[in-house]
């Protein structure tokens, strides 16, 4: 007569466990065992004998046949569709190797499951750029972004030419001075006049219009991007033809970031900046001031002093509306946002719209363990009159956590010893378990069944 089989159901035990919501030792104590011998039975270090396998069936109320399925042929299963993929086609894999592989390692197949999982992002990001229309040609925005963040939101020239040219504006008796004696008059007209323009350029009568309703911080910017675009045009053309973009509106979108990027360094130039950060602390708020440019103007220009040699921290810049739509996004950090979906909803950057005006910080970890320091708050577009919209969009600091000392927000506190808030880049690349703010569930994941227990977070998924 043949010998039985061994049963090793480590994995079954352990989730099942998990949706009773029970300890090792309580379970231990349930069935007349030790809690080590429990740990052995989840590890799959020791078998599982008929008499433990009636006394789970009598504890819990289980059916035999119910917890005596085995395991291995889910993960047989699994890991068969998973080899199914073509990027293992020209791979011998024998039934018999996978079901081994499935029977003897589970926590080999659970790894090989979730690495082949984080494959399955990636692909399926890719398919939904596709579908979107995500090319190039048809993602003007994604390639505009892309030319910036390879700079690292730094030009050289353009910065260098720009300081040189505050100076000469300076001299002048500032922007407005330097732009008349250029043969330009500069007018400040109501909304009737300028017909839903911010600024506009008369070039027949060589008239520089700006909508007097702007206040000063927003009169200054569209003064040094006039000065931008006329005076650097052939500097920014010359970046703009280099990078040979597919479309017309990617070339339109990335010369209209260079003219504020120009602005930005005009209003503020490089030297006399980031003297005045390190003295400062990086309190946007006292730079603010003593520029005269808004809070977004300086957390922008924060996060372009790259100049080699004369480089400050560098940070990450996002800015969301109220519905987590992305409008301007700068990476000088490395901090990986998510380029598809929602971002995590535990970063204050998406809370700040409840404590309008008040800066809120907040120390950030990831699942691989990097951190970062944030520094949201709310900034407000438009205005001026009472039948002119108001926008509110959140915008966002974040460097790595060893800068954030350097920073008049972190104080002293030590980075790597501090609480954190643990976040995702997105709920469906996150594994994070004990999560209450999940929206979706990760891709990969097996998600427990919650006949027995309902967990506090919207999802419970298995750990092997």
């Amino acid at each position: 007569m043949a010998e039985s089989k061994p049963l090793y159901l480590g994995p079954r035990l352990k989730r099942l466990r998990r949706e009773l919501g029970l300890t090792q030792q309580v379970m231990a104590d349930d069935l007349g065992i030790s809690p080590s011998y429990v740990a052995l039975l989840e590890r799959n270090q020791r078998p599982l004998t008929a008499d433990i396998l009636l006394r789970l069936a009598r504890t819990y109320q289980l059916e035999v046949a119910d917890l005596a399925g085995e395991d291995g042929e889910d993960y047989a299963r699994r890991i068969g569709e998973v080899l199914g993929d073509p990027i293992f086609a020209d791979i011998d894999l024998p039934a018999l190797e996978v079901a081994d592989l499935a029977t003897s390692f589970p926590g080999v197949s659970e790894a090989l499951l979730r690495l082949h999982g984080a494959y399955a992002r990636e692909q399926q990001a890719l398919a939904e750029q596709r579908v979107s229309g995500g090319g190039d040609e048809s993602d003007p925005v994604g390639e505009a972004r892309r030319f910036i963040t390879e700079q690292r939101n730094y030009f050289d020239g353009l910065d260098r030419r720009a300081e040189d040219l505050a100076g000469e504006i300076e001299e002048a008796g500032g922007a407005e001075m330097w732009i008349r004696k250029q043969g330009v008059r500069v007018r400040f007209l109501p909304p009737e006049v300028m017909v839903d323009s911010l600024r506009r350029f008369d070039r027949h009568n060589q008239q520089l219009l700006i909508d007097d309703r702007l206040d000063g911080a927003s009169r200054s910017y569209q003064l040094a991007s006039h000065i931008a675009f006329s005076a650097m045009r052939g500097d920014i053309n010359r970046l703009v033809r280099a990078a040979e973009f597919t479309g017309k509106t990617a070339e339109t979108l990335v010369r209209r970031a260079l003219g504020g990027y120009c602005a930005a360094a005009l209003l503020m130039p490089y030297a006399r900046f980031a003297g005045e950060v390190e003295k400062r602390r990086y309190d946007i708020e006292s730079l603010s001031r003593h520029f005269g440019a808004s809070f977004e103007q300086v957390a922008h220009r924060l996060t372009t002093l790259q100049r080699p040699g004369e480089s400050r921290v560098p940070f990450f810049f996002i800015r969301v509306d109220e519905a987590g739509n992305v409008s301007k996004r700068l990476d000088g950090a490395g901090f990986p946002f998510a380029a598809h979906g929602g971002g995590c909803p535990l970063w204050s950057v998406h809370s700040v719209f409840r404590r309008p005006g008040e800066i809120v910080t907040q120390w950030l970890e990831l699942p691989d363990g990097q951190r970062f320091f944030s520094i949201a708050r709310t900034v407000v577009a438009g205005g001026g009159s009472h039948d002119r919209p108001r926008i509110t969009r959140a915008i966002a600091l974040a460097c790595a956590a060893e800068h954030a000392p350097r920073l008049a927000y972190a104080g002293s506190t030590a980075p790597k010893e501090v609480a954190a808030t643990p976040i995702g880049v997105t709920c469906r690349i996150c594994d994070r378990a004990e999560c209450s703010a999940r929206a979706v569930p990760p891709i990969g994941r097996e998600i427990l069944p919650d006949d027995y227990r309902r967990a506090a977070q919207p999802f419970s998924f298995s750990e092997s």
